[in-house]
């Protein structure tokens, strides 16, 4: 397989918040599964890419949710981010460059996840296994603006490297009671990896599948922002059956129903997180 290569030269219109020339890396992590990782993961890539960005999504669930959204089959694929923890003794732009795949939207490529992903966790831990994403990603930094991680819900090696690979991790959860129970996990492994790095990674909570119609869901709501404050986006994303139908076509929901409430929120969550990096850079 040719080395994946992408053309600098477009056309079209930037985002009109400066970000510098560094590739930019989002982790998007619950240590719960249902809480829209892969959608919101897609629907920032979709926002990012419309904004002229050139964008890498990366699968690292052996589920391969994210990797299914575009089309592939992590059942039956050659080439996937396994191949990277595979050669990570001798990992190269090359060996990165052939588990790069394009999709059928201009400017968002994928590192698909296969079920090899599975048997990670009974390898041996070390040798550099917890920083291979790191380095794969710094091998391609110039060929994209932004990088965006989907992860699987459990602690081990593949959330490790997608936290230690990223600047910014995003925690979206479910407006529901068992969810927040679970984001209680997340923010203990985050504080994990803060003290053994001596500092804290931002980090931003999202409330997803917000319904004002429930009362479970406002009062889950405000138990959310009043017991993690300034931590949680001030806004919210709304249970929204269009991005269940933009699943099922395969596309980004920011092109498959730009106006939806759904959309337009994350399309405001992507404005903040823009934003945010500014203001901590």
């Amino acid at each position: 397989m040719a080395r994946f290569c992408l053309s600098c030269g477009s056309n079209f219109p930037v985002d009109t918040i400066d970000l510098g020339s560094t590739v930019r890396i989002w982790t998007v992590a619950n240590q719960k599964g249902g809480v829209g990782k892969t959608t919101t993961a897609v629907t920032l890539a979709g926002l990012a890419a419309d904004a002229g960005r050139r964008v890498l999504l990366l699968d690292l669930d052996p589920h391969g949710s994210l990797t299914a959204y575009f089309r592939h089959n992590p059942d039956t694929l050659d080439a996937s981010v396994f191949s990277l923890f595979e050669n990570r003794k001798q990992l190269n732009d090359m060996i990165v460059g052939q588990v790069i795949m394009p999709t059928k939207f201009e400017r968002i490529h994928v590192i698909p996840a296969s079920v090899s992903l599975a048997t990670l966790e009974r390898q041996a831990i070390g040798d550099g296994m917890g920083l291979v994403i790191s380095k794969a990603l710094q091998m391609v930094a110039a060929d994209f603006d932004q990088v965006i991680i989907d992860c699987p819900p459990q602690l081990g090696v593949l959330l490790v490297n997608a936290l230690a690979a990223c600047e910014h991790l995003i925690i979206p959860v479910q407006t529901e009671f068992l969810a927040i129970k679970g984001l209680d996990r997340i923010l203990n492994t985050l504080a994990m990896l803060s003290r053994s790095q001596k500092k804290l990674m931002p980090h931003t909570i999202v409330p997803v599948m917000y319904d004002r119609r429930t009362q479970a869901s406002v009062t889950s709501l405000r138990t959310i922002r009043n017991q993690y404050g300034e931590r949680v986006w001030a806004g919210k994303i709304p249970i929204d059956t269009r991005l269940r139908d933009a699943s099922k076509a395969g596309v980004p929901a920011n092109q498959f129903a730009s106006d939806s409430r759904a959309v337009l929120a994350y399309a405001s969550l992507y404005k903040f997180l823009l934003q945010d990096m500014v203001r901590v850079a």
